[in-house]
């Protein structure tokens, strides 16, 4: 991997961590386009720790606001979502890995992405705040944090328009998503550093230090922009807009599947 690579993949992960388009799915096309799928784990790793700094620093307000109660019903909330993110994630781990490892559907993954985001610019805004979450709300935006595990879901897109069905105000379902994706990175990160432990010549692929810092970096500046972006985006109902880039990506992989075959495996 080069440092431009490092650079490139950094601004990408910290982007799409946030915005409504799938930062796992981005990473799949950019490795199988560049031909990189062996990066190193510990590089995908220091991504990720880039892109959690980036939402601590973005959204230090209410993380510092839970800290100091973190029994709050907030709290409360988000460890009541963590909870069928978990089982979903424990459930379904094999499949997961699968959809990685040979792409296929990854086309139809973002059409979906699309269908979901221009579908939160028709949503009537709620009023609930974050002390009016339900449980029955959490456990929904739960359960599609869950289900985003698969690669070009958008894991802020699916729980931001959860919580909108569920009747949460625009802010507010962007914030509750954001804070969310907190455990939710920290518990990827965890489970990627057992691996890099567990074979470190392996999970280092080549990586350099230079590389390393330039991947951190951008991950965590990308990814401070794009918070702050979508929470702009989410109170004047512009997501159609991904909508439409992340349908132009499906396009561009299935024309791929159907006629040339030459990044992502073939659709029959």
């Amino acid at each position: 991997m080069t440092t431009l690579q490092a650079l490139v993949l950094g601004i990408v992960q910290g982007i799409t961590e946030f915005l409504p388009i799938s930062s796992s799915g981005h990473l799949v096309l950019l490795e199988r386009i560049w031909h990189i799928q062996g990066s190193g784990l510990l590089f995908v790793t220091l991504l990720h720790v880039g892109t959690l700094a980036a939402v601590l620093f973005a959204m230090k307000d209410d993380v510092m606001t839970l800290l100091r109660n973190p029994f709050s019903w907030t709290g409360r909330m988000i460890l009541v979502a963590l909870i069928p993110t978990a089982i979903v994630g424990a459930v379904f781990e094999e499949f997961f890995e699968h959809l990685f490892q040979n792409p296929v559907t990854v086309g139809f993954e973002f059409v979906i992405t699309g269908v979901v985001l221009w579908w939160i610019d028709t949503i009537t805004t709620g009023h609930k705040e974050l002390e009016d979450v339900k449980p029955t709300d959490a456990l929904w935006i739960g359960t599609l944090q869950g289900a985003a595990i698969i690669p070009a879901l958008s894991r802020s897109g699916l729980t931001i328009a959860a919580g909108l069905w569920r009747g949460l105000d625009r802010d507010t379902a962007g914030r509750f998503s954001f804070l969310l994706s907190i455990p939710a990175i920290i518990g990827a990160t965890l489970v990627q550093l057992d691996d890099v432990f567990e074979a470190p010549r392996q999970a280092l692929g080549g990586l350099t230090a230079t590389t390393a810092i330039v991947g951190t970096l951008a991950a965590l500046v990308a990814g401070y922009i794009a918070v702050k972006w979508t929470l702009w985006l989410i109170k004047r109902a512009k997501m159609r807009y991904f909508a439409i880039y992340v349908w132009a990506l499906a396009l561009f992989v299935f024309f791929d599947q159907l006629f040339y075959h030459h990044w992502f495996p073939p659709l029959w």
